[in-house]
């Protein structure tokens, strides 16, 4: 299990974890800050100096994942991880890869009053050790994070409550000390203490998989895309298909599943596309499927697992493009082509063979 301690510049995090670490048996803390540092000795500096934020590295995310993982398989026990996450699609990304290697996450927010946040700020003063999130290129030349630096990170914190608050055990520690906000977060941990909802995901495959997915329209002919809680980027709704189950079935399991809605009737094949394996990606064959159409009072009836989804709507090629991944936008296009000249492409790697 992961212990995930989030919160502002000033809230307390890596005291806490330091606390925290002596109360949970058999605990290791992990300060994800060192792989952002060590990313700073092994990149070339014009990488370095693209970013502002050694979080805006996909390879930093993608490390935080690993490491984390091969921690607890050297290990075992509980990893404690003090790190601000302020962007949702980050959260989603990391908490999605653990929960993709069966790793739980235990999300924390230490929320004081943002009065106690600051003076906690001005007593800390300078200081030659990068805060929680702090870029590559900030500070640049000094080595050092000032009062200003952290008070102007406030307003970015502010605008993630809404969704860190929502997804997390939010504790105010505004009058506790960290070994008192230890505490209570080891008693929530032991207790159960409810929080937001799971990051969900299914296990990465270890070989090709095959999976299909559903496209449903509506009177304008603009497509049904969903955003999922456990990853980057926008989908259309779909799945892997199990073992033993007909393809068609899946597409019509995974309609029902993500959307709450039962179709009409069999989906029209529309697109068969031969995604090659890209390591660390096995690839496989996707098929793609005409749901027909919504009319309001469906679309009205769609309700999301709110543990896996978190949104939908219905957009036209434009936004679609902009949605999508590319090998997603491009199984997407072609499906749309089919299904105006009612016909079946037989695609690899979103090309048409």
């Amino acid at each position: 299990m992961i212990i995930w301690l989030n919160g502002a510049f000033g809230s307390g995090k890596t005291s806490t974890a330091q606390e925290l670490i002596d109360l949970i048996p058999n605990s290791t803390l992990y300060d994800p800050e060192f792989t952002g540092a060590g990313l700073g000795a092994l990149l070339p500096p014009k990488r370095l100096a693209e970013v502002s934020d050694y979080q805006d590295l996909a390879i930093w995310r993608r490390l935080v994942v690993d490491t984390a993982a091969a921690l607890l398989a050297e290990l075992g026990g509980v990893l404690v991880v003090p790190m601000t996450l302020l962007r949702q699609e980050y959260r989603d990304e990391i908490f999605g890869g653990l929960a993709a290697r069966r790793i739980p996450v235990r999300h924390v927010l230490l929320r004081p009053d943002e009065t106690i946040l600051r003076s906690r700020i001005a007593e800390r003063g300078e200081t030659p050790v990068a805060p929680s999130g702090a870029g590559a290129g900030a500070g640049a030349g000094t080595g050092r994070y000032s009062v200003r630096w952290a008070n102007e990170r406030l307003e970015p914190y502010r605008a993630a409550l809404e969704w860190i608050t929502g997804d997390a055990l939010v504790i105010d520690n505004g009058r506790l000390d960290p070994r008192g906000t230890a505490h209570r977060i080891a008693e929530a941990i032991r207790t159960g203490e409810p929080a937001g909802g799971a990051i969900v995901q299914t296990p990465e495959p270890a070989a090709e998989t095959l999976a299909a997915g559903v496209l449903l329209f509506d009177a304008e002919d603009r497509v049904l895309l969903v955003d999922p809680t456990y990853k980057p980027g926008w989908e259309f709704p779909g799945g892997v298909v199990e073992r033993g189950e007909a393809p068609v079935g899946a597409a019509l399991r995974e309609v029902a599943e993500e959307l709450g809605l039962e179709l009409d009737g069999v989906p029209r094949l529309l697109v068969v596309d031969w995604e090659p394996p890209r390591p660390p990606r096995y690839g496989g064959l996707r098929l793609i499927y005409d749901g027909g159409r919504l009319d309001a009072e469906a679309a009205g009836r769609v309700l999301l697992p709110p543990a896996e989804l978190r949104d939908w709507r219905f957009v036209g090629e434009e936004e679609a493009q902009r949605l999508l991944s590319p090998n997603r936008w491009e199984r997407l296009r072609w499906a749309l082509r089919a299904r105006e000249r009612g016909t079946v492409l037989h695609l690899e790697a979103g090309v048409p063979r």
